[in-house]
């Protein structure tokens, strides 16, 4: 018997996700542009992926496994993996 429950309010980023999932890698997401990853330089098992926020490198076995990605979601990782790309690829 909860009186006058009420609901807390939600944050809005007003941010808009357009891929399929928010933390996830998928494999709509995996640049295969051979002008874009051959100037990029990554290590064997990585792929290059594209999200709203821009490029980053993850490994292969998070394409697609219905787990988070640390390498799409984490900012530290992010800031300094998009300078590093955006370096690589000039003015693209």
């Amino acid at each position: 018997m909860a009186k006058n429950f009420i609901k807390p309010r939600k944050h809005e980023t007003g941010r808009t996700i357009t891929t399929k999932t928010a933390f996830g890698t998928t494999g709509d997401m995996v640049v295969n542009d051979e002008n874009i990853t051959s100037r990029v330089k990554m290590q064997s098992g990585q792929v290059l992926a594209k999200d709203d926020a821009g490029y980053y490198i993850t490994p292969r076995d998070r394409v697609d496994n219905g787990l988070a990605d640390w390498h799409r979601y984490d900012i530290q990782y992010r800031e300094y993996i998009s300078n590093k790309i955006m370096e690589e690829l000039g003015d693209e």
